[in-house]
């Protein structure tokens, strides 16, 4: 069972980065897949960004432009870099791979 560690989460202000980073105890590449999703207070979870284990990469509208989704393999890493952040970014941050989620990692926009 993959064990997925999230971190890189914090308080920006709007218009501020942040690269938020999930560490794989396997390979990146033994799935179809890996990404983020963010859910806010009282919804549900969306889809942010995903990599394929070819490389494909896919962003949700609201964030294209902005966001950039990278990986390392040597590192066993996916890499979220989050820039021109705004209020409405603010959510708890998920690290997917395949079907297994890690724990979040909170990321607030604010003044």
């Amino acid at each position: 069972q993959v064990q997925l560690v999230e971190s890189g989460g914090g308080l920006v202000q709007p218009g501020g980065s942040l690269v938020l980073s999930c560490l794989a105890s396997e390979s990146i590449f033994s799935v179809s897949a890996m990404g983020w999703y963010r859910q806010a207070p009282g919804q549900q979870p969306d889809l942010v960004a995903s990599i394929t284990g070819g490389g494909t990469t896919n962003y949700a509208d609201s964030v294209k432009g902005r966001f950039t989704i990278s990986r390392d393999g040597a590192k066993n890493t996916v890499y979220l870099q989050m820039n021109s952040l705004k209020p409405e970014d603010t959510a708890v941050y998920y690290c997917y791979y395949g079907w297994k989620w890690g724990q979040g990692t909170q990321v607030t926009v604010s003044s």
